[in-house]
């Protein structure tokens, strides 16, 4: 009996993020997989979003009746294996004899036939151990529901606890604790565990009245009214998602986006995937908007997905730019995505501590780059989707430090005037700033956690 093309397309896709660093999302939405049913895409999704979600509670398991060390098994073996083990916890509508048959084919599959009793022997006794199982489904209960957990604070045992429960680096569950606070680190780890909402740019009326005629249903934005959320339905199989006439990009980061404002001469810096561009463009129309993006790859992707004429795309490295004023500027530098494990888990698993010197180096580079190009009276936006320190409001003071002659706008004014224009739905101001900067932080706020400083170059 062949393997079924869900569970195929789902191995193929974490051999590729474990051994080549590539995102789950891009591969899932990519042309590869486009041909797939809805339902075995939906399975797809399922299979391997959860694997990344879970992989240390999966490991932990597998470790437990395994008679050889995780780390000394073939990628393929564990990967088929991670696979049965969260069908087994996960996944009541799959039988557990059918997620051992299927996960044992992947083995032979792979050409690693030779593992294949013993990959059927281990799955087997992790079937009949139901218990385990159990407690795995009571954890994604708890993670659902807004009641706090009873943990002891900050003690090594309760933070060892967060990190295997809810299956997260126990460095980075440490670090959040002491910088975010023990409930406000569980709130983070349970959204991270979720399915996150698929959010828009709220399109115009034709357009929503097409995705709705194609079953797609939307809701209001939570974060910002010019925002939507979607409900229910395929959207990527639509006609105007594929024709490019839907933005998918999270609430916060749209909210990065506005936080730009309106200007004539603008420079959008690290500018791919283009969500932030082509807001930019929409709301200045009359702009001359220059996106500027490192890698080649990634400029092509930009130009297809951001078609406004008042766009021009360079390949170049903002780091190196030596012409150019500019009345606004956006930095939205690369950045560790601690912000965006709910959509991206396999993050979690590469980020080591020693990746956040290099990046808060690599950003205060590009910041104080972007900075000579600002003009007097200009405005310029920082912005990450990380929660780390280094990458945040320690690369922005480093950087002011040098600059006498710029200085930090607070954030709550352009909160304030994003209210007042009915951009932004969300009514807590307070809960959105962390002193002048911008701050939202998953499972406080309905979105992605991200960073964002304003700063003026005086005239």
């Amino acid at each position: 009996m062949p393997i079924s093309p869900a569970r195929v397309a789902a191995f193929e896709i974490l051999l590729r993020v474990e051994r080549e660093n590539a995102y789950a999302s891009e591969l899932l939405h990519s042309a590869r997989y486009s041909k797939l049913s809805p339902t075995d895409h939906g399975l797809t999704m399922e299979l391997v979003m959860g694997v990344l979600r879970w992989r240390s509670l999966l490991d932990a398991e597998i470790a437990r009746f395994s008679s050889t060390k995780i780390d000394q098994l073939d990628a393929e073996v564990l990967t088929a294996l991670r696979m049965a083990t969260f069908q087994i916890a996960f996944l009541d509508r799959v039988p557990a004899r059918a997620a051992v048959h299927e996960s044992v084919e992947l083995v032979k599959h792979a050409r690693k036939r030779s593992a294949a009793p013993f990959a059927n022997a281990l799955l087997r006794k992790v079937s009949q151990h139901v218990e385990w199982a159990r407690g795995v489904r009571k954890v994604v209960q708890a993670e659902s529901l807004n009641s706090e957990l009873s943990v002891p604070p900050s003690s090594k045992e309760s933070l060892r606890f967060l990190a295997e429960r809810y299956a997260h680096p126990a460095w980075l569950v440490e670090r959040w604790c002491a910088a975010y606070g023990a409930n406000e680190t569980k709130r983070m780890l349970r959204y991270n565990q979720s399915i996150p909402a698929v959010s828009i740019v709220l399109p115009i009326p034709e357009v929503r009245a097409s995705l709705e005629k194609s079953g797609v249903v939307l809701l209001k934005g939570e974060l910002l009214n010019s925002a939507a959320r979607v409900q229910c339905g395929d959207l990527f199989r639509t006609r105007e998602f594929r024709a490019g006439h839907v933005a998918i990009q999270d609430e916060a980061s749209q909210l990065v986006a506005l936080l730009v404002g309106k200007g004539s001469n603008i420079l959008d810096c690290c500018a791919a995937p283009g969500g932030k561009t082509r807001l930019l463009a929409e709301r200045n129309s009359e702009a001359r908007i220059t996106a500027v993006e490192l890698h080649s790859h990634r400029a092509r992707l930009l130009r297809k997905l951001v078609r406004a004429k008042n766009v021009e795309v360079i390949q170049a490295d903002v780091r190196e730019l030596t012409e150019g004023e500019y009345d606004r500027v956006l930095v939205d530098v690369p950045c560790s995505g601690t912000g965006t494990l709910a959509r991206n888990p396999e993050i979690k698993w590469r980020l080591n501590p020693e990746d956040l010197v290099d990046l808060h180096g690599r950003q205060l580079q590009i910041l104080r780059s972007a900075l000579r190009r600002l003009k007097p009276g200009g405005r310029l936006v920082y912005s990450t989707c990380s929660l780390e320190h280094e990458e945040n409001e320690e690369v922005v003071e480093e950087a002011l430090a040098e600059h006498p002659s710029i200085q930090l706008i607070v954030c709550r004014s352009e909160l304030e005037r994003l209210r007042a224009d009915g951009d932004l739905a969300w009514t807590d101001l307070d809960s959105l700033t962390i002193g002048p900067y911008l701050r939202t932080i998953p499972g406080t706020h309905p979105c992605d956690g991200f960073f964002a400083a304003i700063v003026e170059r005086r005239k």
